[in-house]
């Protein structure tokens, strides 16, 4: 586990991390005194628990937090402050805990303990390895964390693959759907090699490339190994169906016939 706690004072953040490590002593415990150095840190890595102060220089505690949940949805915050009066408006980024600085060794392992115990019930439950929204934009979550695509038509392969529900595309309807007024000529088809290119690549550094195929000039996705807002609203899951307000890959044209049928069925 890896838990960062962000405090802009020197003693308050040093005793922190001591009851951290105390607490948990074989977890990987990072303290800053800089809120920016801590979401340089977050660019390569991906907290379990992050303890923040909220009056901080610069960036707030409140604001920091919003920050790195939005790249790793996953990560559980517990804010400690000095000032109660922040209470209400630190609940608007959902955090698991929070603490009065300087917070008491027990009461901070108690929000620990139930940080990490809440977010290991919510992994078994809502986060399965490979997740996809498509619902409103579409985006995938590798393990939680938000998949970053080199080029955004590779992204949105996958996201007409994903519209396919496992069946088979060839090279030239994918294309064809996704250029739709430039011709499959051998300029086209080059330009289709690198964008599968992008996305494969893409897939393998998130460890998720096991959920795409290409054979024999078809490609497919397998929605077995995928969790799908669309998918469980196909299975008439009243979760998907009740979340479902009518909007579907919003950014793609070619995914309005789909959004079609869905509003139809809903």
């Amino acid at each position: 586990m890896k838990i960062i706690c962000v405090d802009d004072e020197k003693l308050i953040l040093e005793l922190i991390v001591s009851m951290c490590k105390a607490i948990r002593p074989t977890d990987e415990i990072s303290g800053f005194n800089r809120p920016e150095k801590a979401l340089e840190w977050c660019e390569d890595n991906r907290p379990d628990v992050v303890l923040l102060d909220i009056r901080m220089p610069k960036i707030s505690g409140i604001e920091l937090a919003a920050k790195i949940k939005q790249k790793h949805p996953k990560t559980a915050v517990i804010f400690m402050t000095g000032y109660s009066e922040y209470a209400l408006e630190a609940y608007c980024v959902h955090p698991s805990g929070y603490l009065l600085k300087p917070p008491e060794k027990e009461k901070l392992a108690a929000e620990i303990t139930y940080a990490l115990q809440g977010k290991k019930d919510k992994d078994e439950e809502e986060y399965p390895h490979i997740r996809i929204k498509a619902f409103d934009d579409f985006d995938v979550f590798a393990d939680g964390e938000l998949v970053k695509f080199e080029r955004t038509k590779a992204k949105e392969l996958l996201a007409y693959l994903v519209d396919q529900n496992g069946a088979g595309v060839s090279r030239k309807k994918a294309f064809v759907t996704l250029w739709d007024n430039e011709n499959y000529d051998r300029s086209g088809q080059k330009h289709l090699d690198v964008i599968i290119r992008s996305l494969r690549d893409t897939l393998k550094q998130y460890g998720i490339d096991d959920m795409f195929e290409l054979q024999n000039g078809i490609m497919r996705i397998f929605p077995e190994k995928i969790d799908c807002d669309y998918y469980r609203f196909l299975k008439g899951e009243p979760k998907a169906v009740n979340s479902y307000r009518g909007k579907y890959m919003e950014s793609y044209s070619w995914a309005s016939l789909t959004e079609g049928k869905n509003t139809m069925s809903n």
